[in-house]
């Protein structure tokens, strides 16, 4: 057994150093584990597990919620959530910092993309607050974080992956899950800013009274957008359809508002739009049948409830336990993005988290959050370097403004991690 999880973690290592895609890095790590043990057929078991692990109904709502996600990006939802944004909070002092990551929450929230929302806000946000006094690099730290609370708030791509890896979980009660923690974090964003710029003299600046008339132009240009998460979650929650069909749903609608409504989404851009999507797509399948013929070797070694016996046997006291769990996903989060961390680490750390007593919905909040985290931290934080890219800065200069951002993000992960109820309440009122 030794011999084989050496196997399994120094190929997975040494091809992920080589900079081997993650995707072809699980898979040769598992077929070398494979041929191996000796005494199964290889070449059989992966492939069927392979194709078992994305034969699933659920994984049939990625490539539809990819492509809606594509749709509004290219249908001009996000100048037109910045503007509502900037009427509601925009008037309060700071009120840019506030605008900025509402924006990012609601686009994040309806195009289920993070860096889409680094780079689509930030195109526009991160000059915008330059010109009006603020920091350049405080504003792409800023635009950094505050696009990942769009990945709890549904609809969310990577529940889905988790509830298909942890099985049994239900998606309908995850999308509700991450409301509430998502708020928190982006709250806890717009409470740092607010510390951060106080003092600022952009922070000061008198801001022009919003009038009724403009209220209701930026209202009614966001509204189509906003109301597709209340279609997708009133869908679901309603029971008029699953999941699934829901980001069928979704794309018509996207297709509607940026085509007929919007009109900046022209018969010539189908082609690019549904190439985007498939290639997406077609990652994160990979990504996941590989992941399932690893998690197969994994349970056949043993490997999970090993590592669970490990992390319960590290203290008695169930809070150091998780404190020690949280930083290693946190680590994790670090080197590898989201949807492989997902797939790789549900089936290791799950278990372990049940036997303390933890739902498997809120230690769905509870990894996707740390792995939120892990877009803002190098070396591999995906969203942090578009931002920096988009902002035309360098890491070393973000890296102070970023700092205190991340403290807040962390102190949301302990508050989801040790309070219970953040994660659990809605879908509890909710009877999910």
């Amino acid at each position: 057994m030794d011999m084989q999880v050496a196997i399994l973690l120094v190929s997975f290592i040494v091809l992920l150093l080589m900079n081997v895609p993650i995707a072809v890095c699980l898979g040769v790590a598992t077929l070398l584990t494979m041929f191996s043990l000796g005494t199964i057929p290889t070449e059989y078991i992966f492939a069927q597990r392979m194709a078992t692990g994305i034969a699933s109904f659920p994984l049939l709502a990625i490539p539809f919620f990819v492509l809606s996600g594509v749709l509004m990006g290219e249908g001009g939802m996000a100048r037109r959530l910045m503007y509502f944004a900037n009427i509601l909070v925009g008037g309060f002092r700071g009120g840019l910092c506030y605008v900025n990551t509402l924006t990012c929450m609601l686009f994040g929230a309806v195009s289920g993309s993070a860096t889409a929302a680094v780079s689509s806000i930030g195109g526009f946000m991160i000059p915008e607050m330059e010109r009006n006094g603020f920091k350049r690099e405080f504003s792409i730290a800023l635009t950094t974080t505050s696009a990942t609370t769009g990945l709890l708030i549904p609809p969310s791509n990577i529940m889905i992956v988790y509830a298909v890896v942890a099985g049994n979980v239900s998606v309908a009660a995850l999308f509700m899950a991450g409301v509430v923690p998502g708020v928190l974090i982006g709250f806890l964003l717009m409470a740092t800013s607010f510390m951060m710029q106080r003092r600022s003299a952009a922070s000061n600046r008198e801001r022009v009274p919003i009038t009724l008339g403009v209220f209701m132009k930026g209202l009614l240009g966001a509204v189509p957008s906003i109301v597709l998460m209340v279609i997708v979650l009133g869908g679901i929650l309603g029971g008029v359809f699953s999941a699934t069909e829901a980001s069928a749903v979704a794309v018509l609608y996207a297709l509607i508002i940026g085509g007929v409504v919007y009109r900046e989404v022209k018969i010539k851009d189908i082609s690019g739009i549904l190439l985007k999507s498939a290639k997406t797509t077609s990652v994160v399948m990979l990504l996941i049948g590989a992941s399932q013929a690893m998690s197969w070797v994994l349970a056949y070694e043993g490997i999970p409830q090993a590592v669970s016996s490990a992390l319960l046997s590290i203290s008695e006291n169930p809070v150091i336990t998780l404190l020690v769990i949280n930083c290693l996903l946190l680590a994790v989060g670090t080197f590898m993005d989201m949807t492989p961390a997902v797939l790789i680490f549900t089936p290791i750390f799950l278990p372990a988290m049940m036997q303390m007593g933890m739902s498997p919905v809120q230690f769905g909040i509870l990894l996707i959050t740390n792995l939120c985290i892990g877009l803002c931290t190098p070396p591999v934080g995906t969203c942090l370097f578009v931002g920096c890219g988009v902002g035309k800065s360098s890491l070393v200069k973000v890296l102070p403004s970023l700092i205190p951002l991340f403290i807040a993000m962390v102190i949301g992960l302990l508050l989801i991690t040790f309070v219970p109820g953040i994660s659990l309440w809605l879908p509890g009122l909710l009877g999910l």
